[in-house]
């Protein structure tokens, strides 16, 4: 008789959150299909990449200056350590620098590191804007002051412990076919005496600067240089250009994924 009787069901047992997880897991979506908690997916793009890549480039672009021209320096008597192959080295690391923080932050999404990324880029965003304005709104005060400077640094011209710049004002006479800063009278007060570099020559023989200055450039390097960057100021403000939109997109691409690996936290506790 008790053996046809039916074995008791036991209870399910469920905790005080069962039928609150049960509602959660029927409106919200699945962990795995969230895109910012995907293992293999580190958001919409890794943000310091591109940053990383241009300063690879400056940098090699640097190295390659400093180990093909050698010597060749600033033309600046103020800033003698300023050679551009100096600046695209420094500019070069600190931009890779920048990208390699970008890159190792959206790898292992760490808000700290691309928030990081996020400020330093937006700094030299900032910097480079300022610099840009102030260029454009003190173009005669810069031009008077570029000359003065250049005009000094030609008493250093072929004197000790200035090969580069030496260098640098034969390459530039001799490129751009012109003497002097404003005049190639200006190297008059360098010499005390009547005469020029042979970078100054038509044609270039030994001891030329000796000549009559009928045998010399006309031109002034100031001047021609400036023309040269005018007749070419669109591939340089192509290049600004194309500059500022990566910097904006590495801006808004590193600020999205801060955003997604805080809600992810947000999501997870």
């Amino acid at each position: 008789m008790g053996s046809n009787a039916a074995a008791p069901v036991p209870a399910r047992v469920r905790t005080p959150n069962t039928r609150a997880r049960r509602l959660l897991g029927a409106l919200d979506p699945p962990v795995s299909t969230l895109p910012w908690l995907r293992p293999d997916q580190a958001g919409p793009e890794e943000p310091g990449g591109a940053s990383e890549l241009g300063g690879c480039g400056i940098l090699g672009v640097g190295i390659w200056l400093a180990a093909t021209q050698g010597n060749f320096a600033t033309l600046s008597a103020s800033f003698p350590s300023l050679s551009a192959a100096n600046l695209l080295i420094v500019t070069g690391t600190f931009v890779m620098a920048i990208g390699f923080m970008g890159c190792i932050g959206a790898i292992k999404e760490n808000k700290c590191l691309l928030l990081t990324f996020f400020v330093m880029l937006l700094l030299v965003f900032l910097l480079e804007a300022t610099i840009a304005i102030l260029f454009f709104a003190y173009t005669d005060k810069i031009d008077r002051y570029a000359q003065q400077d250049l005009k000094k640094g030609l008493h250093l011209y072929d004197t000790p412990g200035n090969v580069g710049l030496t260098n640098a004002w034969s390459i530039i006479q001799t490129d751009f076919r012109c003497c002097g800063v404003s005049n190639y009278t200006d190297w008059f007060e360098v010499y005390n005496a009547t005469r020029v570099p042979d970078s100054c020559c038509l044609e270039f023989s030994e001891s030329c600067g000796l000549h009559a200055p009928g045998t010399w450039w006309k031109a002034p390097c100031y001047e021609t240089v400036k023309i040269w960057l005018q007749e070419n100021l669109l591939a340089v403000g192509v290049f600004g250009l194309c500059t500022a939109l990566v910097q904006i997109l590495g801006l808004t691409f590193a600020m999205t994924m801060y955003c997604q690996v805080v809600k992810a936290d947000t999501y997870c506790a």
